[in-house]
């Protein structure tokens, strides 16, 4: 896993081969952050929430990119001590992990954020609730922008959040606002 950009750009960190999460690739990594540059300025005290963290891949990013705060959700004990484990090597506490359920800290609407990244298990049951549950409890900023990452057979471009929807390869972004 590497750091496309920011303060923290070319470092590499291993990613266990026992790991069940699939870091987002670099290819498109860099395409979401080419994308998100055009609606966000993460150097300008942005909160963001990581849900379904999974390795840490953009937690790390963006912290690297600027964001005040990262809240990085992962179920997995593993996952998690490996996104501490990443987080304590480049001396930061803009990030922080906590282990836990992602439906169970969405219906806590604990604050809001001004950039939400959901990268669920494709297969997750109730995968397609996200975007309505992120809107019902509050947790997007007026101006904030929510990403979800997801498979090719997932539409929600009838969703009424929906803006725009872009794939790399296999990977599809939906964003909404």
């Amino acid at each position: 896993m590497r750091v496309i950009s920011g303060i923290y750009k070319r470092r590499r960190f291993d990613v266990p081969h026992t790991f069940k999460a699939r870091p987002t690739t670099d290819f498109a990594k860099e395409n979401l952050f080419n994308v998100l540059s055009n609606y966000i300025d993460f150097e300008d005290h942005v909160q963001a929430l990581d849900l379904f963290a999974g390795t840490g891949s953009i937690s790390i990013e963006l912290v690297s990119r600027g964001c005040d705060q990262v809240v990085s959700i992962e179920k997995d004990r593993d996952h998690y001590a490996f996104i501490c484990k990443i987080m304590n090597e480049v001396k930061t506490d803009k990030c922080i992990p906590i282990r836990g359920d992602v439906f169970r800290y969405i219906a806590g609407g604990r604050g809001q954020f001004d950039f939400i990244f959901a990268d669920p298990p494709y297969e997750l049951k109730g995968l397609e609730t996200i975007p309505d549950l992120i809107f019902e409890h509050n947790l997007l900023k007026e101006d904030g922008l929510f990403v979800l990452e997801h498979g090719k057979k997932n539409n929600f471009e009838t969703h009424p959040h929906f803006i725009e929807r872009r794939v790399y390869g296999s990977v599809n972004f939906s964003f909404f606002r």
